[in-house]
């Protein structure tokens, strides 16, 4: 008899768990983005976030596991509620995600990809190659590599 007793309770609490999951929303996701110019996002829910960090990319969905993130220049990318998907460019800045499932983008520089200038970003790559090709003490290698790298960056956002 005890061990119809054990099933009848485990039915129980597998149908408690069901109910339990199901109640949940998974598209419930606080995001917060902004930069020192503009607030993008302000406790928004979202279906996902997915953004470059210097350890590889990464989609951040509700639940997802605390952590804490550096951004490198690349394209953060935000799945919206309702289907839309929007993508910005970032120079850099932090990621945290919090165990209740709040998301923080903190970047240095974040602008909208549909607003960059494709003939800009080409002049500039452009001209850091030469900078770098060019260049003759250490200082300047670093400044030119650092601009070749964010002018190379913004050109992969347009593609």
């Amino acid at each position: 008899m005890s061990v119809l007793r054990h099933l009848t309770r485990t039915n129980g609490l597998l149908a408690k768990v069901t109910r339990e999951i199901s109640k949940r929303s998974y598209a419930d996701m606080s995001f917060t983005f902004s930069s020192p110019g503009n607030a993008y996002y302000q406790n928004a829910n979202v279906k996902q976030v997915d953004v470059p960090s210097l350890s590889g990319s990464f989609g951040i969905l509700p639940e997802h596991v605390p952590s804490l993130a550096v951004l490198k220049p690349g394209v953060v990318t935000v799945f919206e509620e309702d289907g839309s998907v929007k993508k910005y460019f970032v120079s850099g800045g932090n990621i945290t995600i919090n165990d209740d499932s709040s998301v923080q983008v903190l970047a240095e520089e974040a602008h909208p990809v549909d607003r960059l200038d494709a003939q800009a970003i080409r002049d500039g790559l452009a001209k850091s190659q030469q900078e770098l090709n060019s260049a003759t003490t250490e200082l300047a290698k670093a400044q030119a590599q650092i601009s070749f790298e964010c002018y190379e960056a913004l050109s992969k956002a347009l593609e």
